[in-house]
């Protein structure tokens, strides 16, 4: 709620090493919970004028449908591979981890700067939007690390935003994209909903 990080980051190994979940199982159900969790806190920071519609929009375009082919990517290779999957599914997962934790280091020595200026798109800035949508958006639905981590960091360095903003934009787009991805992972079967509704008990309020 404070940050718009740690969902995938902290969940999901949490659920693999603490739980002794399937990396496939932890993933969906990580991003169903996520999707939940993150839209309370979406719609709070958007309340407080803490979002970025339209940069929210511009991502949106290449996040929801990449997040949908990394969930269908994952659920080929399961039904390919079965259980030899899992064990590449967690090497996926703790690379996505080992990079995203990188990303929280450059995040944390990094300082915004900017005023609460209205800032306009340009076409530069909505084709890193884009982009940055599409390669975040596919990491998130092949491993549900990223939606916070990665698209706050491209904010930070792309965008004169203030540091609220690029929170509440943050949340708000991950609460959006992780929706999309959680159904992927419904339909696919991946998602332990009982341990969604435990978390979601300790979340909802953190949040």
């Amino acid at each position: 709620g404070m940050t718009g990080m740690g969902g995938g980051s902290l969940m999901t190994p949490l659920l693999v090493l603490v739980f002794g979940f399937k990396p496939t199982v932890a993933i969906g159900t990580d991003i169903v919970h996520g999707a939940i969790f993150k839209s309370f806190g979406a719609v709070q920071h958007r309340r407080l004028g803490h979002v970025h519609a339209r940069l929210t929009a511009w991502m949106l375009l290449g996040s929801v449908p990449f997040s949908i082919i990394g969930v269908a990517v994952a659920w080929w290779l399961t039904q390919r591979y079965g259980a030899g999957y899992e064990h590449t599914a967690k090497v996926i997962l703790g690379i996505a981890l080992v990079f995203c934790g990188l990303g929280f280091l450059v995040k944390a020595y990094l300082h915004t700067d900017s005023d609460d200026r209205p800032f306009i798109l340009g076409p530069r800035d909505r084709v890193i939007a884009l982009l940055t949508g599409i390669v975040g958006g596919f990491v998130v639905g092949l491993t549900s690390v990223g939606s916070g981590t990665v698209f706050g960091l491209v904010m930070l360095i792309a965008f004169p935003l203030t540091a609220a903003k690029i929170v509440g934009t943050d949340i708000f787009h991950a609460a959006i994209l992780l929706a999309a991805a959680g159904a992927g992972h419904l339909v696919a079967g991946s998602v332990d909903l009982r341990a969604t509704g435990w978390l979601l008990i300790g979340s909802i309020p953190g949040v």
